[in-house]
């Protein structure tokens, strides 16, 4: 699967996203070395702290199907901007995916950006 795909995949899963409190909709979707996808959106809570981004719960429902080898994950959010994935989510990314694991950000105009989860996050904690 190419990176524009990967990308209308995220896009079509922003959709869904559950926003009403920044109105900012994120759809994840992630590429797993078996080339199956899935797909997550962020999804808000009034307790802030219990919200959750796209690109974590798209590794979350792969992890809970078995799957824990990323080779891929888009993001597509809402507006001009390009995305990125936040901090935290970096790291769960980093649990799963090698540093040359591929982050393909993009908006709704259909520009994106491709990156590493090692160029985006150098230096990952890792306990082993």
């Amino acid at each position: 699967m190419d990176d524009r795909e990967l990308l209308q995949q995220a896009l079509l899963a922003k959709q869904t996203a559950y926003a009403p409190y920044s109105g900012y909709k994120v759809g994840a979707a992630l590429l797993t070395e078996q080339g199956k996808i899935y797909t997550g959106v962020n999804v808000e809570n009034a307790s802030l702290g219990a919200t959750n981004c796209a690109e974590r719960t798209a590794v979350f429902k792969a992890v809970s199907e078995g799957e824990q080898k990323i080779t891929a994950i888009a993001v597509a959010a809402d507006g001009d901007a390009i995305p990125q994935p936040c901090g935290i989510c970096l790291q769960v990314l980093a649990e799963f995916g090698p540093p040359g694991t591929r982050i393909i950000c993009g908006n709704n105009n259909g520009k994106f950006t491709v990156y590493t989860l090692g160029e985006l996050l150098p230096h990952a904690f890792k306990l082993r």
